[in-house]
């Protein structure tokens, strides 16, 4: 009896010792591979950015000071224990949400489109906020239910995804409104959704491309479409950018023209080419080779963000960092698709490359995220 007694009391002592061996890296909740992988996509994009931004430091200056930012961003996000995220997440949603109102009612547009809210000088996009949001309340939410979810919880999951959804339709914006369907859905993928339910919402989808290609979709968004099937119908209009870019794209071959020898965007043949349309300008300078080393490095990533999501210690961190990671893949297959003519045109930014600040700052948070998950303690059961 005493010797049971013993070990009870030993067994606390034991695994305070291992918490006190803990490693550097894990203290400051920082996933070395993840981390690496993150540095050398971030140096890559920065020397596609100098060419792509006519070989000026203004471009490579603003996006290393968003770098910068969301490095911190990254370990201070790493630091919140998950219990904390899944606390907050409630009031992040409703805050972005009632911000996306705010845009609606005051504020600032630019080419038909108003999305934006400024702030002393500042302008940001709260739909950014709504990428990381989302998921994160959804798998919150569902977590905390036996899973797969029942079709009271598939509906409620649905209605905190469809909210802000509808918010950023009405901006106009129909690219982050996906994103952001997209991100909250692939969690209720990844709890267990039935083949029942997904095959019953593709058949509505379906449906609805009638109504919504009448009704909703507005006349640039359709010219997106038709562009897509047949970009050479309007060659100097509507078909200008893809065709440049797949131009673009063709002439670099195996091994490109060389690093700053582009001619389709310094020649300012290729539009928006330090943006949405950079890896025209890689692919020109780098070749396929370079293209492949690009999709070497997400798939690194990705890769990783799943090993994370397999070994996370509960339900609310392998579907908040399965969801986040499988967002990362959309973001690269969608700018990819979209700029060697393979989807529309719908402005979404290649992550990690392409000049931007308030999307790349809220893809490092998501990094961050990862990283606690992956730092994340396993409790010890006596």
């Amino acid at each position: 009896m005493n010797g049971g007694q013993d070990f009870r009391r030993r067994m606390p002592e034991a695994h305070a010792d291992l918490r006190r061996k803990a490693g550097l890296l894990q203290t400051l909740h920082i996933d070395l591979p993840l981390l690496i992988l993150i540095l050398l996509l971030t140096a890559y994009g920065l020397i596609v950015l100098y060419s792509a931004g006519g070989s000026e430091f203004h471009y490579v200056k603003r996006q290393s000071i968003f770098f910068a930012m969301g490095y911190i961003g990254i370990f201070i996000v790493a630091q919140i224990p998950l219990a904390m995220m899944q606390r907050w997440a409630p009031w992040v949603y409703a805050g972005g949400v009632i911000l996306l109102i705010l845009v609606l009612l005051v504020g600032t547009g630019a080419k038909g489109a108003q999305r934006w809210l400024g702030l002393g000088g500042f302008r940001f996009q709260p739909s950014e906020i709504l990428k990381l949001a989302v998921p994160v309340l959804v798998a919150s939410y569902l977590s905390r239910r036996l899973l797969p979810p029942s079709f009271k919880h598939i509906f409620w999951a649905l209605t905190l995804v469809g909210v802000p959804m509808v918010l950023i339709l009405k901006q106009p914006d129909l690219g982050t409104s996906l994103l952001v369907a997209q991100s909250g859905l692939v969690v209720l993928f990844f709890a267990g959704l039935g083949w029942r339910y997904i095959v019953t919402a593709v058949a509505l989808v379906a449906s609805a491309i009638y109504p919504m290609w009448h009704y909703v979709m507005h006349p640039y968004q359709k010219q997106r479409v038709l562009t897509l099937l047949n970009p050479e119908a309007d060659k100097l209009g509507a078909g200008w950018n893809i065709i440049q870019s797949k131009t673009a794209i063709g002439s670099g071959g195996l091994d490109g023209k060389g690093w700053l020898e582009g001619t389709q965007s310094h020649l300012d043949f290729l539009p928006e080419s330090h943006t949405d349309f950079i890896i025209a300008v890689l692919a020109e300078e780098f070749g396929l080779i370079g293209v492949i080393v690009l999709m070497l490095l997400y798939a690194s990533i990705i890769v990783r963000g799943f090993m994370i999501a397999l070994k996370a210690q509960d339900s609310f961190g392998r579907l908040l960092a399965g969801a986040l990671t499988f967002t990362l893949f959309v973001y690269v297959f969608v700018n990819m698709g979209m700029v060697s003519g393979l989807l529309p045109i719908v402005g979404v930014p290649l992550p990690l490359v392409s000049h931007g600040g308030t999307s790349l700052l809220t893809l490092m948070a998501s990094f961050g995220v990862l990283m606690a998950v992956s730092t994340e303690r396993r409790r010890v059961v006596l």
